[in-house]
């Protein structure tokens, strides 16, 4: 079996090629720099071109191209989308329901959504890990010391300038205080996402009017649902993250390894940004103790830091998501906190039982090697494509 494999940007490409061709399927790479618009004459003629020259049984990209989905649908080839982003606005394209589509989302509550909707071409499967490259993986002697922590915290702090929620500079003292308002009360609730609904449309137009937004030529997606997840859930999140992280680091060493720093966090080890494929897994290897704070746009999903985390043999502390308890036991494979009381709580009591901390790491690692590697996942994909 031969399949086209996008060949863009995606953290676990090479993992999920790995997986491919494990379960006997070749990869043949393709790409083109228009793949994120929604059509192009120079990208059609290219996947033209690729699709000319041999047979192939799929065409598969990590999250979901409406233009791929086109040129699959003008030659008559299956489509199939793992989807590890959340936001993503492209979903919301009118392609999705093309009929060569098979769409496969990491997070639960998103997939039901689409599937409430009518739309068929969605299914529910959860990200994984490459569990035999993260173990095999041993920090060399140099590098000891910068990976070895007893907290730390690898991800952004959306504190970049370009921060979409920094560009609301005309908004009125009403709808500052609203958002701020609903944004405070959703950085303390897990496990629902309720921002788009308490978008109204007063507080659209004075959104609207600060930063326009209109769908997509071929989108669907609403402009409340945009400021939700783009503008909004982000700030939160850097938000939610910067807390945290502070008052853990009051309390306990913490290293933070990320592309910027914050001011608001002194008492954090800045460490800067780590590789994601050599050395990313290594600091979850030698972390007693590895956070989880989850984009707030993703509703329930278990992020791909987390798969990570647990397929290193790491030991993993996050906040509630509700699709770990389709496929792990809290306390026994991971550990999740319901408040930042709760989390320093629950860091203190896992840095002094170090035997619990272990078991836990251990179960989750035997978890992921028996069921939630990508060459798992490969073979759901195949079982479910006709």
């Amino acid at each position: 079996m031969k399949i086209l494999f996008l060949d863009s940007p995606a953290f676990a490409k090479q993992d999920m090629i790995d997986a491919f061709e494990a379960c006997g399927v070749e990869c043949s790479l393709f790409f083109h720099d228009a793949y994120n618009l929604r059509s192009d004459a120079g990208y059609a003629r290219a996947f033209d071109e690729a699709v000319s020259k041999e047979r192939f049984e799929f065409v598969f990209s990590f999250n979901y191209f409406p233009i791929l989905s086109n040129c699959c649908m003008r030659h008559n080839l299956k489509y199939v989308s793992y989807v590890y982003d959340s936001p993503l606005v492209s979903l919301y394209s009118y392609t999705l329901i093309n009929p060569c589509n098979y769409v496969f989302l990491f997070d639960h509550t998103t997939c039901q959504m689409f599937l409430n909707a009518g739309i068929s071409t969605v299914y529910y499967l959860p990200l994984a890990a490459n569990v035999t490259r993260l173990r095999s993986l041993s920090c060399p002697a140099e590098l000891s010391e910068k990976l070895r922590s007893e907290v730390s915290f690898v991800g952004s702090l959306y504190n970049e300038d370009h921060n979409l929620f920094e560009r609301l500079t005309n908004i009125s003292d009403y709808t500052k205080g609203y958002l701020d308002a609903i944004m405070s009360a959703q950085q303390k609730i897990y496990g629902y996402f309720f921002l788009e609904e308490l978008l109204h449309p007063n507080i659209l137009n004075d959104l609207q009017n600060s930063v326009p937004y209109s769908p997509l030529p071929d989108g669907t997606e609403s402009a409340a649902y945009v400021y939700a997840n783009y503008f909004l859930a982000r700030k939160i999140t850097s938000r939610e993250r910067i807390s945290l992280l502070d008052k853990i680091s009051a309390q306990f060493p913490l290293k933070l390894y990320s592309h910027r720093p914050s001011a608001q966090i002194p008492n954090a080890a800045f460490m800067g940004t780590v590789d994601f494929y050599d050395v990313m897994p290594l600091v979850f290897q030698n972390s007693r103790i590895n956070l989880n704070i989850s984009l707030k746009s993703i509703y329930s999903g278990i992020p791909l830091r987390c798969m990570d985390i647990m397929g290193a043999g790491g030991f993993l502390l996050t906040n509630y998501q509700a699709d770990f308890l389709d496929s792990f036991q809290p306390e026994e494979d991971f550990v999740f906190y319901e408040s930042e009381d709760d989390c320093l709580k629950k860091v203190r009591h896992y840095l002094s039982h170090e035997k619990e901390r272990l078991q836990i790491s251990r179960n989750a690692l035997g978890k992921m090697s028996d069921f939630h590697t990508f060459s798992h996942r490969v073979k759901t994909i195949l079982s479910i494509i006709p």
